[in-house]
Parts: structure tokens; C-alpha cells; sequence
């Protein structure tokens, strides 16, 4: 029974703590949040002692940390938990520096520790069976990938205002997905990006629509659309179009009743945010990682996907703002 520690007791900290309630081989043992109220409350509902950040960290009584704090306290944490010998699942972005996340890198590779970076949506089990299709040659050699990504609504201003900009906060998923789905890595990023959504995103220094294309030196391509805004609920959609044909993973939808009519045909509105969204995705990660821990086995991703991930956001921002190309 592997023991784990959630660090930050937040709506992901919750998240986690569901998927791992659901399974025979872990257990939460400890919690810590920076508020007493979230804290208290998820270790009631767990059954796990509440405690210190630092105390859970050097606790006998947890193997590995689960890390939901905010981006700007992971750096410490990861440090802290790595010398303490605990296996880390860290939620993305590692950090918003990418030199900080070789520091970490450093860190977690002397003391030999296993770390997750939490890129939920590879373990969608949609998005999963499209990748494994793509390396079993169902459509032959990628030549192009298309990324949708589209929110109900925009955050408030005060978290866009330390979100670390669109494409480390929100894009940062999909250029992880579009290294899993290229099996290449991008060496040129190009990025477009508005505020068209809210003034008050713009005028925070952030855009709320963006496109960014990938080119891999190989010249494959892929195309990333992002929109804090989708009337029609959480658009999630990826295409992948190879030299013998085409991959597509649709939206989920709240339910697949179909009404036909004179008017036409209408179907539910897409599942309304992440929660609901990505929920087998979830589970999915959370048992890769206790098995990979408990037996030993590769972990996957890793911090250094983490890294190329947060790489490849800085070059999109760059490019934003410098409206050209940037070589990665």
C-alpha cells in the first residue's frame, strides 16, 4: 500500500484525492494546504492527518507526494521532497522558469527519486488509443496535427494575472500532446494570439485566442488553437492526418441522444469543463504512477517532458510578442 501526501487541498489536491480512494494499492495518508479550511475538510473526507507542508514531506508515514500547490511554490517543494527520498507527481507547469526546472531536474535526478509530470490528458483514454494507433502505423508516417482546445469561459483577472500567460497556463496541455502525437520533437514555433474575449485579459498582458504552429525538422506540422471561450461547453478535439489516412478523437459530449427534425439535427453541448472532461484521465494517471512507483517501472511523462513542454510555451510567447518564428 503506497502512502501518499497531497500537498494543496485545492479543486485538483480533491481531484486526486477521489482517484486514489477508488484504489486497493494507495492510500492518502497526510494533507497540507496553505488554508486551514480546505485542508481540514479533505482530510476529514480522506481520513488522513492533516499537517504542515514540511512536516508531510519528512513524514515516515508518506512514500511519495502528490504537489497541487500553486506553480510558484514548486520549486521548493520539489526541492524539499527529493531530499527527503519521496517519489514526486508534480501538476504542470513544474515551474515557470525553465532554468528553475533544471535546477530541478538536478535535484530530483541526484537523489533518484521517481517524478510525474502531470499532463493528464495523455492518459484520456481517447487520446491514449489515437497515439497508440498512430505508432502501430494505422495511418503511416504524421504529416500534420491539429489541436483544439477551447474553454467554456475565461478565468477571473486575478488569476490570469499570475497564470504565467495563456500558453504556459492553458496551451502548456497541448504542446505536450502535440510532442506525444508527433513522435518528433518541434524545432520552430510561431505564435499568434488576441484579446478577444475580455479587454481586461489584454490589458492584464495576456491574450484569451491564440494559434500556434509547430514544424519538426522533418517538416511535420502541427497547428494549436486555443479560446478561453466556447458557448457550446469544453472543446476538446484532435485530429492526426498520416500519408495512409486520418485519426480523429471528437468532443465528449454530455450525452449521445441525437434529436432529427425538420430543423435539422442536434446533439448535446460538449461536457461542460475539465472535471467532468477528464475524468477517466485522472484515474488513469494517478494508477500509472503508484504501479511505477510501486514496482519499479519506467514513469512517463517525466520532468523532462516538463521541461521541453514549458520550452516550447516560452518560445510561443516569445514569438508573440517578437512576431516571428523562434527556433527551439
Amino acid at each position: 500500500m503506497l502512502k501518499l501526501g497531497i500537498l494543496g487541498c485545492g479543486r485538483i489536491g480533491q481531484v486526486h484525492a477521489l482517484a486514489i480512494r477508488g484504489m486497493d494499492t494507495a492510500k492518502v495518508t497526510a494533507v497540507a494546504d496553505a488554508f486551514e479550511a480546505p485542508a481540514r475538510a479533505l482530510a476529514e473526507k480522506t481520513g488522513a492527518a492533516q499537517m504542515t507542508a514540511d512536516a508531510l514531506i519528512q513524514s515516515d508515514d508518506v512514500d511519495a507526494v502528490i504537489i497541487c500547490t500553486p506553480t510558484d511554490t514548486h520549486f521548493d517543494l520539489i526541492h524539499m521532497a527529493a531530499q527527503a527520498g519521496k517519489a514526486i507527481f508534480c501538476e504542470k507547469p513544474v515551474d515557470m522558469s525553465a532554468d528553475r526546472i533544471r535546477e530541478c531536474i538536478k535535484v530530483v535526478e541526484d537523489a533518484g527519486v521517481p517524478f510525474l509530470t502531470a499532463f493528464n490528458r495523455r492518459f484520456d483514454p481517447n487520446f491514449a488509443n489515437l497515439q497508440s494507433r498512430i505508432q502501430a502505423g494505422a495511418i503511416g508516417p504524421v504529416e500534420i496535427v491539429t489541436i483544439l482546445s477551447r474553454d467554456p469561459s475565461p478565468p477571473p483577472i486575478s488569476y490570469i494575472k499570475t497564470s504565467g500567460g495563456l500558453f504556459r497556463d492553458m496551451m502548456i496541455h497541448d504542446l505536450d500532446m502535440a510532442r506525444f502525437l508527433l513522435g518528433e520533437e518541434p524545432v520552430s514555433v510561431y505564435a499568434v494570439g488576441s484579446a478577444l474575449v475580455d479587454p481586461a485579459i489584454g490589458e492584464a498582458g495576456d491574450v484569451d485566442t491564440a494559434a500556434v504552429t509547430l514544424t519538426t525538422a522533418s517538416g511535420k506540422i502541427c497547428q494549436i488553437s486555443n479560446s478561453r471561450r466556447a458557448t457550446y461547453g469544453y472543446d476538446q478535439r484532435v485530429e492526426v492526418h498520416g500519408a495512409g489516412g486520418l485519426l480523429r478523437a471528437a468532443n465528449m459530449l454530455e450525452n449521445t441522444v441525437e434529436l432529427a427534425s425538420a430543423t435539422g439535427f442536434s446533439t448535446a453541448p460538449a461536457q461542460p469543463f475539465f472535471l467532468e472532461r477528464y475524468a477517466a484521465a485522472y484515474s488513469a494517471e494517478m494508477a500509472h504512477f503508484v504501479e511505477a512507483v510501486t514496482t519499479g517501472t519506467p514513469i512517463s511523462p517525466t520532468i523532462h517532458d516538463g521541461l521541453r513542454a514549458q520550452i516550447l510555451a516560452d518560445a510561443a510567447a516569445t514569438s508573440l510578442s517578437t512576431g516571428a518564428p523562434v527556433a527551439v
